[in-house]
């Protein structure tokens, strides 16, 4: 293992740390091996990547230092924020800076940032169609990130931009179907009837993170937006009702109905589809599904999701 080159992967018990740790550890013969951060290193979630070969330590976007202990003699980094851990466009970017900060400190040869667009390149904030959330931000899990992107570029970190988008795993928690008073399962989502929705498996943010790496001098200072499929409300009900074996319909939620419901950060949440919709056609045009696939042949189409996944699918 001495002659491996170290990946400090942040947020390693979370669902992208996680799925990038295990990807590398799943390779021996990438030529890497994972520092897992975490904030708390005697989890369950952390012993599990300790026994697959993961060195382990305690690390806390908010007490900079042991960020900077962890980066020390890495190679690299798969870098991620968990903006849902507090709701705060501010902290997040504080937390990016902390990263930032670190890779820059630690020399680090590759790091590859999670991220997502800053959507105020596409929709100004004078824009009215979406209100501002957070003075300064229409999506601001979106937009916090996309401001990241230009601090590492600022600070000189040779970084690639994983682009993500909303991981397929939603379907086994808030986005499942729900039977309706009518008793017919329906997906119901705010999001225009016929507009694109890119969605993709969580792990294959981690498989394609190590295909990056294995390729430095390729992705070096590159974007690269991800998705396993492009598919409109209307195409996932159909094929989540195939895979669960009773018709799904699909019910499309005005965005300001949505705003009104009182769901948690539903404002936020209506805004990113409302951006989902509005700009399908660029989304979806970042994220090249047959050059995605040559650089991550093992990329999984939502039918191919569903295969191994819709027995999960809990319906009510």
């Amino acid at each position: 293992m001495s002659d491996k080159k170290v990946i400090a992967v942040a947020g390693a018990t979370g669902a992208q740390g996680g799925g990038a740790a295990r990807a590398i550890l799943g390779d021996p013969d990438s030529g890497f091996t994972v520092r897992a951060l975490t904030r708390y290193p005697d989890s369950p979630a952390a012993r599990e990547l300790a026994e697959l070969g993961a060195e382990v330590i305690q690390a806390d976007f908010h007490d900079e230092p042991t960020v900077h202990r962890a980066f020390e003699g890495a190679y690299g980094a798969f870098l991620v924020t968990n903006f849902w851990a507090h709701g705060s466009a501010a902290k997040e970017l504080e937390e990016i800076e902390v990263l930032v900060r670190a890779a820059k400190g630690a020399e680090l040869q590759h790091v590859v940032w999670s991220t997502l667009e800053d959507t105020r390149e596409l929709l100004p904030l004078e824009d009215e169609r979406m209100p501002v959330l957070q003075e300064k931000y229409n999506v601001p899990h979106f937009d916090a990130k996309g401001e990241g992107n230009e601090l590492f570029r600022q600070a000189g970190v040779p970084a690639t931009f994983l682009h993500a988008t909303f991981y397929f795993q939603g379907f086994l928690s808030v986005m499942a179907p729900k039977r309706a008073e009518d008793g017919v399962l329906t997906l119901t989502l705010p999001l225009e009837d016929g507009k694109l929705l890119a969605g993709v498996d969580v792990a294959d943010i981690g498989r394609t993170a190590l295909a990056i790496l294995k390729d430095r001098e390729r992705f070096i200072g590159q974007s690269v937006g991800l998705a396993g499929d492009h598919l409109t409300g209307t195409q996932y009900a159909q094929k989540l009702g195939a895979a669960i074996g009773e018709p799904v319909r699909f019910q499309s939620v005005p965005y300001d109905v949505f705003r009104s419901l009182g769901v948690p950060a539903g404002d936020e949440i209506a805004n990113m589809f409302q951006y989902y919709g509005d700009f399908d056609q660029e989304f979806t045009g970042a994220r090249d599904l047959d050059l995605l696939r040559k650089i991550n042949p093992a990329l999984k189409s939502f039918d191919a999701w569903l295969a191994e996944n819709a027995s999960k699918i809990e319906v009510k």
